[in-house]
């Protein structure tokens, strides 16, 4: 079990099912290793010894590189909505297996998405000194106004309301934005009025 030890200290808190192959340890005892408790399956393929290793910031940053944080979660990142999301909201190649998603905790709530329409927007932000992927906040309005029903009804006011506020708002991003993702009625309607 040492060796164990120091392969995921190794590997910063996780590993993969196929890396335990260099210490000699096949998926038979890497489940007996689950089952005792030695071993925490964090999703299909990725162990640790310890959940309590990581935040939750931790384990998303980790897992999903390639995710742009989007919806809810962005508008939380952007304080843009007070309350946290129940999920992580995950915006992903829509060519990504569906079974990456499927765990336990945290909670990720995946938004399929087109490579062309994934790269519009994307940027980078920086939460407790981890690196995400991130939607700008323009994108993200456009997204809201695109995916309403998605959202709660207070929690899209309160969106609008805190970007209508934002003095770092930038308006031509959002109506170049808005004609991408097909919004340009709504932007004018619900925002425009505002402006």
């Amino acid at each position: 079990m040492e060796k164990v030890h120091k392969l995921i200290d190794s590997h910063g808190g996780i590993v993969k099912k196929e890396e335990f192959a260099d210490i000699d340890v096949d998926y038979r005892r890497i489940l007996d290793f689950v089952e005792s408790g030695e071993l925490v399956r964090i999703k299909n393929g990725y162990y640790t010894d310890r959940m309590d290793r990581f935040s939750e910031e931790e384990l998303i940053a980790r897992l999903f590189p390639d995710a742009c944080l989007c919806m809810e979660s962005a508008l939380y990142a952007y304080g843009y909505i007070r309350q946290k999301p129940y999920g992580w909201h995950l915006a992903v190649d829509k060519n990504t297996s569906k079974s990456r998603f499927k765990m336990d905790y945290p909670k990720v709530i995946p938004y399929y998405t087109e490579p062309e329409a994934l790269a519009l927007g994307a940027t980078k932000i920086e939460i407790n000194d981890l690196t995400f992927g991130i939607y700008d906040k323009e994108r993200v309005i456009c997204d809201c106004l695109k995916y309403e029903g998605k959202l709660e009804h207070e929690i899209f006011k309160e969106a609008l309301q805190s970007y209508i506020k934002d003095e770092e708002k930038d308006i031509s991003m959002l109506m170049e934005y808005a004609r991408a993702r097909k919004v340009v009625s709504k932007v004018q309607s619900l925002i425009g009025v505002w402006l």
